[in-house]
Formats: structure tokens, sequence, C-alpha cells
């Protein structure tokens, strides 16, 4: 174990720097294990004296106050010899100094002048804490023996412990019981067994549990082994307080006894319980008699229920009081919760603000059918209209009027050009939108329209008599362009080949050829 006052490893020498022995460290390693003291730096007034009492620790944490009467420098966990009860001398480690030791005695009620306070002899050598180790390793053995001895006896008693002194001329034996033992024969073979001075003392329980340590319950070393020192008694009055079962295998701890712990929270039950109603009558009400099964202490709930029913009812302490108020005037309520009272509810701010949510939509709505109606009355009279942004898919279309069937004789150029214009305005007017505005696909056409004509029908729409006549879009700006005459039905075309009909006459063909049945004549000069 490595010295954390100075670096070796294996162990300080005699003038090992920081240590405060003089003999230096133990073979096992340092004495003072892991303690550092910060304010060891710190230089103190020219005029102040050190409070002289030191704390010192002995096996199983007990502590006793001892005067350092030679001002030895002493460190917290330095090992030092101090004086015995009797004669001889003990080995122990400095766990307070200072003014806290003033502190500690005033709370223990030790007077600073007492009579009964040794002094501390010297800073342990190597040679004490070796011989301190030869004594502890006795220890064992000693008790499982004096332990047999006891069982002969037939005592009443249970050795809990054994301590030596430093210099192996006194041992204490520390046993706990509940009535009162004669020991006299005890004693006398233990000391004529061991050949040292014997010393019985008699320790409780949980003075018992705190030295021999353990974890308790809450996962945490046991108080009474680490700080715990004044034991005060425990009741089940607390665990009452507390709204705990009263089971004792849950209130006990390891020492046989009422936790400690119980008490610490004590005090703020009490505090709470001030505001917490005494039931002590049953509640009466018009359903019957009400009896207390449960309190919540800091939520301020209490549970109730009736006689011969499981169900329990919660209510709060205001409404406890209030009942408990109307039986003193000879009054029941028809229950135990508060009759409930029917709020108003208050409009919406969104009411008020808002309004109608749809009215949005309905704006929008109406500002389209608006749109559609001047194009529609712009296309009857001729005019030209400006593109309009496709419509959603979601919003239903009119039902548009069919085109004029293309007619079967071949019109004059006067007549054709102002059939074409009025042509090119109505299909600007009826061109779909939107998804409606996609390409139709030619080949499935063109295999509906063969199988049409095998059968002997004429398809509609795509290829039939019903299908919509294509104009030419209108000029850009202000160029004239050459009108087209209008196409022949589109039954003769198809009966020919089963395509779409083309726009304009087809040319004649090279040869001076008569042109083959169902081609449309060329229009007249």
């Amino acid at each position: 174990m490595a010295c954390t006052s100075c670096s070796s490893g294996g162990g300080c020498s005699s003038s090992a720097k920081g240590c405060g022995s003089k003999g230096g460290c133990s073979s096992g390693g340092c004495t003072r294990l892991n303690v550092f003291d910060w304010l060891q730096d710190v230089d103190l007034p020219s005029d102040f004296k050190e409070f002289d009492l030191v704390e010192i620790r002995f096996k199983g944490g007990r502590k006793d106050f001892f005067r350092n009467n030679s001002r030895l420098p002493l460190v917290t966990g330095d090992a030092v010899v101090v004086e015995a009860a009797g004669n001889g001398w003990h080995l122990g480690h400095v766990s307070l100094k200072g003014e806290l030791v003033r502190l500690q005695m005033r709370k223990k009620k030790v007077p600073v002048d007492s009579k009964e306070i040794r002094s501390i002899l010297r800073v342990a050598t190597t040679q004490d804490v070796e011989r301190w180790d030869a004594v502890r390793d006795l220890e064992t053995g000693t008790m499982f023996r004096a332990r047999s001895v006891v069982e002969e006896l037939k005592l009443k008693m249970k050795l809990s412990d054994v301590e030596y002194q430093a210099d192996r001329t006194r041992a204490t034996f520390f046993y706990s019981a509940e009535d009162r033992v004669d020991f006299r024969d005890l004693i006398r073979r233990l000391a004529d067994e061991f050949r040292v001075r014997v010393e019985m003392r008699q320790i409780s329980l949980r003075h018992e549990a705190g030295r021999l340590g353990g974890i308790g319950s809450c996962g945490r070393e046991l108080c009474c082994s680490t700080w715990l020192t004044d034991f005060k008694s425990v009741s089940t009055t607390a665990a009452r307080y507390q709204n705990l079962s009263l089971n004792p295998a849950k209130l006990s701890g390891q020492c046989g006894r009422l936790k400690c712990c119980l008490n610490y929270e004590l005090d703020t039950y009490l505090d709470a319980l001030k505001d917490i109603p005494q039931v002590q009558r049953p509640l009466q009400t018009e359903k019957g008699e009400a009896f207390l099964q449960k309190t919540d202490i800091f939520k301020k709930r209490m549970w109730f229920a009736f006689r011969g029913d499981n169900n329990w009812v919660m209510i709060p302490t205001e409404r406890v009081r209030e009942i408990q108020d109307l039986n003193k005037r000879g009054e029941k309520p028809e229950n135990l919760l508060a009759p409930v009272q029917e709020e108003e509810r208050a409009p919406e701010v969104s009411a008020h603000v808002e309004g109608n949510l749809d009215r949005l939509d309905d704006k929008i709505k109406a500002s389209k059918r608006s749109k559609r109606k001047k194009k529609k009355v712009s296309a009857e009279q001729g005019q030209p209209v400006v593109a309009a942004p496709a419509p959603k898919p979601n919003q239903p279309q009119k039902e548009k009027p069919q085109a004029p069937k293309a007619p079967t004789s071949v019109p004059s150029a006067e007549a054709a050009s102002s059939a074409t214009g009025a042509a090119e305005a109505q299909s600007e007017a009826r061109r779909p939108r939107g998804s409606a505005a996609r390409p139709l696909n030619r080949r499935n056409n063109r295999n509906r329209s063969d199988k049409d004509n095998k059968e002997g029908n004429k398809p509609e729409g795509a290829n039939g008599e019903n299908r919509r006549a294509e104009a030419p879009r209108p000029p850009r700006g202000n160029e004239p362009r050459s009108p087209r005459p209008a196409p022949n039905s589109a039954a003769e075309g198809n009966e020919r080949s089963g395509r779409p009909t083309r726009r304009g006459p087809r040319p004649p063909r090279p040869g001076g050829g008569d042109a083959p049945a169902g081609a449309p004549s060329s229009p007249a000069s």
C-alpha cells in the first residue's frame, strides 16, 4: 500500500518527509491511510494557541479524548501511543484535532478540565505498530475459546468481541445480555487460560451491531457503525405517525431492535399532522357511517369506507372538516363527495375572432367561379382568353358543351376562315386542364379502333363522329395566319387505316393517279 504523504511504495524510511511518525511506516504500509489535511500549510497567528485536546479512535469505532501535553505536531490519521485506563499503554489513531474537538466535547458534555482525561505519550514507532498488529491476531482465537467456555458454564449471554491492549496486559470482552449475569467463574477461567487481566463490558444490541458493522436495508453502511453515536429510544408510535405497516421484519434492523432511522423524519410528520383533522368517530351521512381507512399526510387526502363496502372513497381534508361541522349541528350530507356544480362554458376565443374557419375556402371557390364565367362569356363573344391556372383535381368541373360536327361538304375560303376562328376560340375555352390535359395513349386508341372496325361499330370519342374538331391555335401577335380547311369525317380515314385523321388535305400521288377512296378532295380554287 503506497503512502499518501510520501511517494514510497513499499514503506517509508525513518527520515521520510511529510510523515508524522519518526519511525516511519510499518511493513504493511503507511498508518495514515489516504488522509490529507488541506490546512496543514496554513500559518496560524503568532498569539494563537491550538487546542491541546485530541480525539483518538480505537477498534470498533470507539473514541475517546486525550490531552496533548507535549505539544506533538499531530496530523489526522497518525498512530499515537496513549495511557491506558489502568496500567500500561495502548495504540490508537488521531481522528480529530483543533477547535472541532472543543465542539465535540461540548456536544457530549465532557468538561475540558476533567481529571479523567489521560495524556498522549508519543507518536507510535514501527516497533509499536508491529507489536499492536501481533496482538490483534490473537483476538479471533481468544473470542472463539471464550464462547466455548460460556457454553460450558451455561451462561445466558452473547459474547460479541474481544479487544487486547497494545502491550498485551489486558483483554476487554464485550457481551450483551437481557438479564444480569454472574460471570465470576468465567473471569477466573479466562484469566488462568490467557494469562491476562480480564475486563467484562456489557453493551447494547445497537452498540454490538455498530462494532460488527454491516449493510442496511437501504443499501448503505449502518449508521451506528459510521456516524451515529447517541442511540435514542424508538417506539412503534413513530411508525404509526408515518403510516407504516407494523411488520416487525421490516421495522427491525440487524440488531433486532426498531430501526434508528424511524426517528429521522418523525418531526416532519408531526408538523404535517397539524393540518390533518382528528377523526375519532365515523362520519355520519345519509348512506350510513363512513370509517377512516387511510390518510395521506402530505397530499392532505383521506380515504373512508362504509360498513360492508370494500370500495374506499377519497376526499380532501377540507371536505372532512365540513362533514364534521354538519354532524355537530345534527345534519347529514347526502354523500361524502362534495356536490358538483356545473360551470358555465365561456365562448371560445376563435368564435369571436376567427369565426367560421371555412369562410376562406368559400371565398376562393367564389373567385374561381367568377373567373370561369368570365372565360365562358369571352369565348362566346370570340375574344382571346388569357390562360388561367389549372384547377385543383378535387374540385368538380362542369360539363362542357360538345363541339359541332365538322361539315361534310367542302366550304369556301371565307367560310373556312370564319369557322376556323370560331373553332379556335371554342377549343381554347374547352381545353382540359391539369391531369385531364395528358395525351391519350395512341396505341390503345389504335387497337380499340381496329376492333371497332372489325365488329362494324363506329367508335365514339377519339375516332368517332363525336370527336371534337381540332382547331389551330390563334396567331401570335398581329401576324395573319393562313386558314386551313376543316377536315372531313374521321370515319372514312378510319375505315382505311384505323389512324386518327390528319389536319389539312392529303397531297396528290405522283404520277397523276386518282386518289383512293376515302381521301379528301382538294379545296376549290
